[in-house]
């Protein structure tokens, strides 16, 4: 399980980040669990899992802190990633939600600075912030989470819009509805994808089917579910709460599943059968 076996993705620059990463969400919510999560992101970062997700949405802050406190002395391993809240997206409220988080986050710089969703404020705005931000070299590089394909190609027409980076959805074998339309789109625009809740919280875990596909592999329900996203050349970002759960996902990297296990995996979980639906959040 060593760091250097980790498989990557291309960002569209052609920097290659870890596949496999780790989410925040929840994290530094209960004093009682902080130092159980910052040993956690801290072994996630040894095993290669150098994709660290947040937000200041999470827990108004606390996840950065926690994340924070994790990187100390480690930030030039990581790939870090946070996040606007819609409501703070204009273009100053962008710059000075970025300048807020940075401070949480004990660092003067982000690698990927997102817009958490759309809202009222209209993408020019966030885009001029994003453009202020990175020429004040606050943040390399901007993206979005939980845009669909018609926000996406509008995003496209802005000036700059070209340099988006990133688009953040919600995407696991029961939520496979991007297959019809986003995911193509992206991969055609270059456009990289991250799946957040790969393995939905956990409630897939429960599945007879992937149960059987884990038991034949020798491996766990987990780890097939982020090795199936893994597949499909999509970064993942499960929630890594605890080192024993940071081990088990990390061993989803080198799991790679043969025809008959994907077969299995796509008649339990297929895609909607209708065409492409509205973009699926949590």
């Amino acid at each position: 399980m060593s760091a250097e076996s980790a498989r990557t993705v291309a960002l569209p620059s052609g920097e290659e980040i870890a596949a496999l990463g780790q989410g925040t969400w929840y994290l530094g919510e209960n004093p009682a669990r902080r130092e159980q999560g910052i040993a956690a992101l801290r072994l996630g970062v040894d095993l290669g899992m150098t994709v660290v997700d947040t937000a200041e949405m999470y827990g108004d802050g606390a996840a950065e802190e926690l994340v924070g406190k994790a990187l100390q002395g480690r930030r030039e391993e990581v790939f870090l990633v946070s996040k606007v809240l819609p409501g703070h997206a204009d273009r100053k409220g962008t710059v000075a939600a970025c300048e807020g988080s940075l401070r949480r986050l004990r660092t003067e710089r982000l690698d990927l600075y997102l817009l958490h969703w759309r809202g009222r404020w209209p993408l020019e705005e966030t885009l001029a912030g994003f453009t202020d931000l990175m020429q004040a070299e606050k943040i390399r590089y901007w993206g979005v989470s939980n845009l669909d394909v018609a926000d996406m190609v509008e995003l496209t027409t802005l000036p700059g819009g070209g340099a988006m980076a990133v688009d953040q959805v919600l995407y696991n074998l029961s939520r496979r509805g991007i297959e019809w339309d986003l995911l193509p789109w992206c991969r055609q625009a270059g456009v990289t994808v991250m799946a957040y809740s790969p393995i939905e919280q956990g409630r897939l875990l429960e599945g007879e089917a992937l149960g059987a596909v884990a038991r034949a592999l020798g491996a766990t329900p987990a780890q097939v579910a982020l090795a199936w996203v893994l597949e499909q050349g999509v970064t993942a970002i499960p929630r890594s709460g605890s080192p024993d759960h940071v081990r088990e996902n990390r061993g989803a990297v080198d799991l790679h599943l043969p025809t008959e296990a994907l077969d299995a995996l796509a008649e339990a979980f297929p895609p909607p059968p209708s065409g492409p639906t509205p973009l699926e959040t949590l």
